[in-house]
Order: C-alpha cells, then structure tokens, then sequence
C-alpha cells in the first residue's frame, strides 16, 4: 500500500504508545519487520513553545523508516505548526491524533474529544495537509462511546479534508481498551473511503492479523499491545502472510537476548538513569507469562544498572528450563 507517495511494504505497523514506542522500541520492531512505524504523540503546544520533551519526542533514525510523527492538539492553527516543525525532523508522514482516550489528554479537547466535534477535526487535517507537502494521517476511534459511534462520518471528513490515510482503532473512548473490539465499523470505514484505511485493535499475531484484513478488508493492521515485550510478532505476521506458516514463540533465551538489547538501546539513547527506569516496564513485558514472573517483577521494579539486568536474564533463563 501507499500513504500518499510513501510506499508500506509489509502488513503490519507499530501503533504510537505514549510512553512505550519510543526510538529504541521502534528501531527494533521495524528490526522485526514492522512495515511502518508511528512515534509517541507529540503536544502541538508543546511545540509552539520550544519544549525540550516535545522536540526530543520527535527524534527519528534511519534504521525506523518509514516513520510517522503523531501530534496532537485541538487548535487548528498549533497544529499546523507542529506539523511544519515536525517535518523538519525529517519524517515521512503526519499523523494527527484524534484517538487518545487519557483523561489528560481528553479534558482539554484533545485526542478523541475531536471525535465530538467532526468540523472541528476537519478543520485541524485541512490545516495540516495546506501546511506541509508530507502526507497527512489520522487516528480515530470508532466513536466517542456506543451513543455515538461516528468514525464513517469523520474518516469521510478527513478524507475530503485532504488525509492520505486513516487508522481505525475499533473501540469508542468510553471502553478504554476493555473489549469488544468493533470490526465492523472498521469495515464500514473502509467502504466509504477511497484512501487507505489502517484496522488497530486486539491485533496480537498472524491469526488476529489474518482476521482483520478478511473482516474488514483493511490495507494494513496496525500492532499495540500485542507488541509488548513481544517485538517478533511483526516477523511472525510477516511470515505466516508470506508462507502460510505459524512461527511459535522465541525460546526464552532468544526472548532474554532481545531484552538485554533493547535496554542497552533505551540506556544509549536516554541514559542509564532514565533508561533504566523506563526499561522496568518492558522488562515485565518480556517475562510475563513465564514461571516465577511475580518474583521477577518485584525485582524488576529495583534494576538500576544494565549488569542487574543481565543478572535477572540469567536467573529467569536458569528458572524455566526448556523453554
């Protein structure tokens, strides 16, 4: 598929986490074979005012293309100027955020509060597309909540307001991310668009990605969650899209190594101080559904050095033998 003139050759891409898909993660889930990848969102206020934390936020790297950089904001003029900056960092599309339910984001009218006030996003993506030559994306839910399931209305807004593209994450604000997912409105979406549309939403494997697309008839899946701790399953969608076949799970020791080397990656980017700290939840996310994960993660919350790290990597591997 293609986002404009930006070619996606794969099937899969990494969803934007607050908090989680940062450059380190990124890198190694287009490492993985994440066919394109989203960053954090980024405050288009924050960017108006030369915010260090939003400008760091924007950072890309070669070994994550292609990349979209996720604003977000309600102030149709802010956002046009975060998108202009952002495509100073070089990026290949973007994505405006129309889909975050946190309470933060959406008590000031941000994120998915849009969803509320369809003229109001279409003004937003109109100012966006006139302000840069990069494409525009949006990412939506599927409504505010079951009163008012509107992402038909919205994604044909967009799409008059000049998107390349839509993302589709088929729950409303009000669930959260509590199921069920609603692929059916995904599937709506998709038939009343012209552009590509992206389905998110409980995907977490070759099956669940295999039942997007034949559901809803989507031009790509997007992966959140499912993700977590689990940078491979971009290469298990991949190949079973390729082959047919079902790659199983890395051996823990396989499973270990990827974790060592994704907070090496996070202390070199951010520092042994704050990657260390942000490594805690991925670490939880790597040994989770494995014998003794509670014990491990009580350590996990102490790790402040990379040689603890490899500490706790030994002994989880030395618990489950054969796994």
């Amino acid at each position: 598929m293609k986002i404009g003139n930006v070619n996606i050759d794969g099937y899969a891409a990494l969803a934007p986490m607050a908090g989680v898909a940062d450059m380190a993660f990124r890198e190694i889930c287009a490492e993985y074979g994440a066919a394109y990848v989203v960053s954090e969102m980024v405050s288009s206020k924050g960017v108006s005012m030369h915010d260090r934390k939003s400008g760091a936020l924007m950072l890309l790297s070669e070994k994550e293309r292609p990349a979209a950089i996720q604003i977000f904001g309600s102030d149709p003029a802010t956002m046009a100027e975060a998108a202009v900056k952002a495509k100073s960092f070089t990026c290949d599309v973007i994505d405006i955020n129309m889909g975050c339910p946190a309470p933060k984001i959406v008590n000031s009218g941000n994120g998915s509060a849009l969803m509320k006030n369809p003229e109001l996003a279409q003004r937003i993506t109109e100012e966006c597309v006139k302000a840069v030559t990069l494409p525009v994306t949006v990412k939506m839910r599927s409504g505010w909540d079951f009163e008012n399931i509107n992402a038909v209305e919205l994604a044909k807004r967009c799409e008059a307001a000049g998107a390349s593209a839509v993302t589709v994450h088929g729950r409303t604000r009000a669930q959260m991310y509590a199921p069920p997912v609603n692929i059916e409105i995904i599937k709506k979406v998709k038939d009343s668009i012209k552009i590509p549309v992206i389905g998110n939403g409980d995907v977490d494997g070759a099956l669940s990605a295999k039942a997007m697309f034949e559901n809803t008839g989507c031009d790509l899946v997007m992966v959140g969650r499912g993700a977590l701790g689990r940078p491979w399953v971009f290469a298990q969608i991949n190949e079973y899209f390729k082959t047919g076949n079902i790659l199983p799970e890395p051996p823990l020791e396989e499973r270990m190594r990827v974790m060592l080397a994704h907070i090496r990656r996070l202390c070199d980017y951010k520092g042994e101080y704050i990657g260390m700290r942000e490594a805690r939840k991925h670490a939880a996310w790597y040994i989770r559904d494995i014998r003794g994960a509670a014990a491990f993660r009580n350590e996990i919350g102490r790790l402040e050095t990379m040689e603890q790290v490899q500490l706790l990597a030994e002994k989880v591997i030395k618990s489950n033998p054969g796994i």
